[in-house]
């Protein structure tokens, strides 16, 4: 696979703030990686030898409950940073990164990290944001199943992806990524009868419409009332 000239990537938040020889410096040593759906980028636990860009596909965070249980964490959409294990103080991996659907990666030896966010501008202010806004998610996971009615969690769930990896269609907002009903009752700490007994009663009220493991929401005013528990 070619690697990439600056051009293609400038508008990615990472590189906002660097000019073009900058940038194509950074690409020069990135090692572009196609992973095909359903296939781990890295494992929970395993040395933190690599740190990622997403440039094409969604990639799913899982971590493993000290019981052996999957708990689906959240979703990265295309131009984020990923496996910035260096950016936490850790060796390794806190979790796995599967590729929901096929994913164009590219990587850098975690021996780089140190070196890109001291010369490059933007570079340690883009990777602190990008830590922020997940520990804000997590804490907002913690939140909602601390606080929150099983019907008001799965529909966050869904409104969440919608809004961070939704695109428009005739028929509303789909969920840009294969989404199973297993995959939500993981997200949500909820059993996968009841994420098929909602997703039903949802698609019968014209919420949404959950088929072939794709999330099609029709009515966004309605799952915004739904996670906020109003009837």
């Amino acid at each position: 696979m070619k690697k990439l000239d600056a051009s293609v990537v400038r508008s990615l938040p990472l590189f906002a703030q660097m000019p073009l020889s900058d940038i194509q410096d950074i690409l020069d040593l990135a090692r572009p990686r196609l992973v095909p759906a359903g296939q781990s980028v890295f494992e929970e636990g395993t040395e933190a030898s690599h740190f990622h860009l997403l440039l094409d596909g969604h990639i799913r965070v899982e971590r493993l409950t000290p019981d052996g249980d999957r708990v689906v964490s959240f979703h990265i959409p295309p131009g984020q940073l990923f496996g910035i294990a260096k950016a936490l103080g850790r060796d390794v991996y806190p979790a796995t990164a599967v590729a929901a659907l096929e994913c164009l990666v590219l990587v850098w030896p975690m021996t780089l990290w140190t070196r890109f966010s001291t010369e490059y501008a933007g570079f340690a202010q883009e990777a602190s944001r990008t830590v922020g806004a997940r520990v804000t998610e997590m804490h907002t996971r913690v939140l909602e199943m601390a606080t929150q009615h099983v019907e008001q969690r799965v529909a966050a769930a869904i409104l969440r992806m919608m809004q961070q990896n939704g695109r428009p269609t005739e028929d509303g907002i789909e969920i840009a990524f294969p989404i199973t009903r297993k995959i939500v009752s993981d997200m949500t700490g909820s059993t996968l009868f009841t994420v098929s007994r909602l997703l039903s009663a949802w698609e019968r009220e014209g919420v949404l419409v959950s088929r072939r493991k794709h999330i099609h929401v029709h009515n966004v005013a309605a799952l915004e009332r739904l996670a906020a528990g109003q009837s």
